[in-house]
């Protein structure tokens, strides 16, 4: 057995979206107004894709491979969105227990009584509360795992959530 475990993918095709999809969204629709201090380690979902065939076509067994790329803070990715944009990052931070408090509440309302996803998920404030920086560099030696830039990874993801109706019009 060899074991991948992706760290944060980003890019095109985030249907549901996910968590990180849903950083992007909100960013795009201006609904991020503050940030938390957290962070996460970005890759391509296309070197994730490559990085699963690369393990195991090369993989060595019984061995474990992080596929990821880069460590950025929540303000360092906002910061790249905004520069791949041109919309303004948020600047103010929220403080992890009153984002928690308003996940909750938000929570409550849209989920229970309106029956609606929420906007501030309580599982996201908890993730967030963990910084997941990780070290994919065994992975890129030992596999060959791509390292595509994450602004072009998150330039790709801008697009696609553009072009799928994600993104309100101005």
């Amino acid at each position: 057995v060899v074991i991948v475990n992706p760290s944060t993918p980003v890019g095109p095709n985030d249907i549901k979206p996910t968590e990180t999809g849903r950083i992007i969204t909100r960013f795009l629709n201006d609904q991020m107004p503050a940030y938390l201090d957290t962070g996460l380690n970005l890759v391509d979902v296309d070197d994730v894709a490559e990085g699963h065939i690369l393990a195991a076509e090369k993989g060595r067994i019984g061995e474990k491979y992080i596929l990821g790329n880069r460590n950025m803070t929540l303000r360092e990715i906002l910061e790249t969105l905004a520069a791949l944009t041109g919309k303004r990052a948020p600047r103010g931070k929220i403080p992890y227990g009153v984002a928690l408090g308003i996940a909750y509440v938000n929570e409550f309302f849209s989920g229970t009584l309106l029956g609606r996803e929420p906007g501030v998920p309580v599982e996201g404030v908890r993730m967030a509360g963990k910084v997941m920086f990780f070290d994919a560099s065994k992975a890129v030696r030992e596999l060959g795992l791509p390292q595509t830039p994450v602004e072009e990874a998150l330039e790709r993801a801008i697009r696609w959530f553009r072009d799928h109706g994600y993104v309100k019009k101005a």
